[in-house]
């Protein structure tokens, strides 16, 4: 056993073999100090001067990620946009910046209104498109490529290998966002992306009561100072308490994303062909244009996250999630209870949706009573 490594699930669940030498303790605690006293001599003690900078219980979870992730290093911050901010401030002015032109909201938002105000030059790609994804790029000017995979809230998939090369050849960054797909289900720096980045609110977490951001690297250098020092001037480092409930949701990651899988799948393969249900959007179907990347990708975890286009209009899609009795009709994914949301009603106007389109959330519910839900509401939205 000595001589014998350690899976990531048997790593992640003891927090990093998490123990206390003075008392014993198995879980991990919370530091709360905000800031530190210096040594006798007026050095740090253990290169920790004020909250705002690091704190133990914060570095505790980085680490967790990072072995996760087979990073140099990761940060957290206290929410997936902070942590997307701080990649695009640390580009150069005016840097060139390439995206899918379907991807979680906020962060097409964030890039457009940089983009509106000079900060940065933004291109656009078909999400999955590899050829117009090397169209969009500019060699030798082109700062950073964006990949979303699956991404939010069609679920197409990009091949992240064939990607990297693509960047790479351009001198260009690849950041892959799979916050539908955590690390136990995709390792994205293994597969050339530079830069991992996960909202850790959704599945790394899981349960719906921390906001968090989580940036991952394959190497560091003056651009992840740079980013270090966005943060810490932002103020936007995770905090103690939430890096401790992030710790506790990802000892139980493995557990969670298997169960959402299984879940999903079981909700996929009822609804597809439906009559009620014009299209299901799920990576691991078989019929999915991208189930053979996505099955390579993620070793056949696809996640929770799968979108429904209803039959009907508009009006008979936001009543099948007003009518749903146990999804919850909110926003955000990845947690053990299952949600429903209208996107195109959460996005808003100048978001590319399908008006029918419905995305969900799968918990760790029973798969039946999820599928008798969604049923009855469909049955009662069609009239």
């Amino acid at each position: 056993m000595r001589n014998r490594p350690l899976s990531p699930a048997t790593r992640v669940a003891q927090a990093l073999r998490y123990l206390d030498p003075d008392t014993g303790a198995i879980t991990p605690p919370i530091q709360p100090s905000a800031t530190y006293a210096r040594a006798p001599d007026y050095t740090l003690r253990d290169a920790y001067m004020y909250r705002r900078d690091s704190n133990e219980t914060t570095d505790h979870a980085e680490a967790i990620i990072a072995d996760l992730e087979g990073a140099a290093d990761t940060m957290l911050f206290a929410s997936g946009m902070s942590a997307a901010n701080a990649v695009l401030d640390a580009l150069p002015a005016r840097a060139h910046v390439v995206a899918p032109d379907v991807m979680y909201h906020g962060i097409l938002h964030r890039m457009q209104k940089l983009d509106a105000l000079g900060r940065l030059g933004l291109s656009f790609y078909k999400t999955a498109d590899l050829a117009a994804m090397q169209a969009a790029i500019r060699p030798g000017e082109t700062a950073l490529v964006w990949v979303e995979t699956p991404n939010n809230p069609d679920w197409d998939v990009t091949d992240i290998k064939a990607a990297a090369a693509i960047v790479h050849d351009a001198g260009a960054r690849l950041l892959t966002d799979c916050t539908g797909t955590p690390p136990c289900c995709t390792q994205a720096l293994a597969l050339g992306a530079d830069i991992s980045f996960h909202s850790a609110t959704k599945y790394l977490n899981g349960h719906s009561d921390v906001t968090a951001g989580a940036l991952s690297v394959r190497d560091t250098g003056d651009w992840w100072e740079s980013v270090s020092d966005i943060r810490k001037l932002a103020g936007t480092v995770l905090h103690s308490f939430d890096a401790f409930l992030l710790i506790r949701g990802m000892r139980t990651l493995m557990l969670r994303v298997e169960r959402a899988t299984q879940n999903a799948l079981a909700l996929a393969s009822h609804f597809e062909g439906h009559p009620l249900i014009e299209r299901v959007l799920y990576p691991g179907l078989s019929s999915h244009p991208g189930h053979e990347i996505a099955k390579r990708q993620t070793g056949g975890l696809y996640g929770g996250m799968l979108s429904l286009i209803t039959a009907g209009n508009e009006r008979t899609a936001i009543d099948t999630a007003r009518f749903c009795e146990l999804f919850y009709p909110a926003t955000s994914l990845g947690g053990v209870e299952s949600l429903i949301e209208h996107r195109k009603t959460v996005s808003g106007e100048g978001f590319r949706v399908h008006p029918n389109l419905l995305r969900l959330s799968i918990g760790i519910e029973d798969a039946d009573d999820l599928i008798a839900d969604l049923e009855q509401a469909l049955s009662r939205a069609a009239g």
